[in-house]
């Protein structure tokens, strides 16, 4: 049972190793919503997200010789990192089974903390199957990654952190994947609180506990799909769900390019790197509908690779307009692009690349294409300059971008 004497117990043995994670007020996010916004930054935690505090409050909770024969989970992300970070600091033996396909990163970082790493599977059901194999045949304690209570209490301290240091907050977002980490927030918020309402926050791709709320018991989606790869859960976790039904005030969904915008975001206007699951309660604040409100995201984490970190910067100035791509048509002639170029300085358009093409038309001196992809200020600005390019008389065409520039 996750009561509130559990709680206070998990606060204060989690409160030992976890890495204090102040709440930041967003002047940005205030100013747009009419809200006061505070994010409570999990995404600064030693591994770089939250699990930390489930691994090691449920450590807490085994006999001497559960501890003895150690933990096992199954996980490629921030689970993993999580228990093999709480295990080295409990002096407990760690296993850790993942996927042959997880990246040589995050495998090396898992080892780092000194736990034993296995490859087994493609995938992660496949990693996990051989996971509670070895727990049953070695007899260690498998630690799952959100259907266990005391692992989703130990997650739920963030709330008494919130509560503790802002007694008023009038609505904590939290991003839902299995629920672990909803459940234990929301359930510990309703003991300290009643009045607080807590939102769940899930990918329109992967809405798994939107679904089972809607029927009244656990469901399994068909698939999912979104950028939020550590939200992609296809079922929530039976052993949390009834906490979900009692304390979860509502669920929002957020399609992934509001979780590129998102990202943007909190680099620019915060300096923060957060992971796309861990944005799912900054893109969420567009979506409620409450002015004068003191409102808390709940940034679960901030891993993500340099090469997913630069697409999405790539995705996001093209939505904003701020990089885009334009063709026109010009006579192949000596001093045309001179011309254009000229025109493009005069708008304040700063080129990144030129594409010429001579082959679009038979006739060569009556038109050859250029592409050029450009730098804006912003829709606005875009604006300008096609319509500067328009009444030069090159017909100029916003072309539809991949997202490589």
């Amino acid at each position: 049972m996750m009561t509130l004497e559990s709680f206070e117990e998990a606060t204060e043995t989690v409160g030992r190793v976890i890495q204090e994670t102040k709440l930041v007020y967003s002047e940005y996010y205030s100013g747009m919503t009419g809200n006061k916004v505070y994010f409570k930054p999990e995404n600064m935690q030693y591994t770089g997200a939250y699990k930390i505090r489930g691994a090691y409050y449920k450590i807490s909770t085994l006999s001497r010789q559960e501890k003895e024969k150690g933990l096992i989970t199954a996980s490629a992300g921030n689970h993993a990192q999580g228990v093999a970070y709480a295990a080295k600091l409990a002096g407990v033996p760690a296993t850790i089974v993942m996927p042959t396909s997880t990246p040589l990163i995050k495998l090396n970082r898992t080892k780092s903390y000194g736990a034993r790493v296995v490859l087994a599977g493609d995938i992660f059901d496949e990693a996990c199957a051989e996971a509670l194999r070895i727990a049953q045949n070695e007899g260690q304690t498998f630690v799952h990654p959100f259907d266990d209570l005391a692992v989703a209490t130990g997650q739920g301290t963030i709330a008494m952190e919130i509560i503790k240091e802002l007694p008023t907050v009038d609505y904590i977002l939290v991003p839902i994947g299995g629920g672990g980490l909803a459940a234990g927030v929301s359930t510990l918020a309703k003991l300290l609180n009643p009045k607080i309402r807590v939102i769940g926050v899930e990918p329109a791709g992967a809405n798994c506990m939107q679904e089972s709320l809607k029927a009244g018991h656990v469901v399994a989606l068909d698939k999912v799909s979104t950028i939020a790869d550590g939200t992609a859960v296809k079922c929530p976790g039976e052993k949390i769900f009834p906490y979900i039904q009692k304390n979860i005030d509502d669920i929002i969904t957020v399609e992934d390019n509001e979780l590129i915008v998102a990202f943007l975001d909190m680099v620019e206007n915060h300096k923060m790197i957060v992971e796309n699951s861990g944005l799912l309660s900054v893109a969420a604040l567009k979506h409620l509908d409450v002015k004068k409100k003191k409102v808390v995201s709940i940034l679960s984490g901030g891993n993500m690779d340099v090469i997913t970190m630069a697409s999405i910067v790539q995705h996001g100035l093209i939505q904003r307009d701020r990089v885009f791509t334009v063709s026109v048509l010009l006579p192949d002639k000596p001093g045309e692009l001179a011309k254009v170029s000229a025109l493009l300085a005069e708008k304040q358009g700063n080129v990144i690349k030129l594409e010429h093409n001579q082959f679009i038309s038979i006739n060569r001196s009556a038109a050859v294409e250029l592409r050029i992809t450009l730098e804006a200020y912003g829709t606005e600005h875009k604006e300008e300059i096609v319509e500067a390019l328009n009444d030069a008389g090159y017909r100029p065409k916003v072309v539809k971008s991949t997202g490589a520039f």
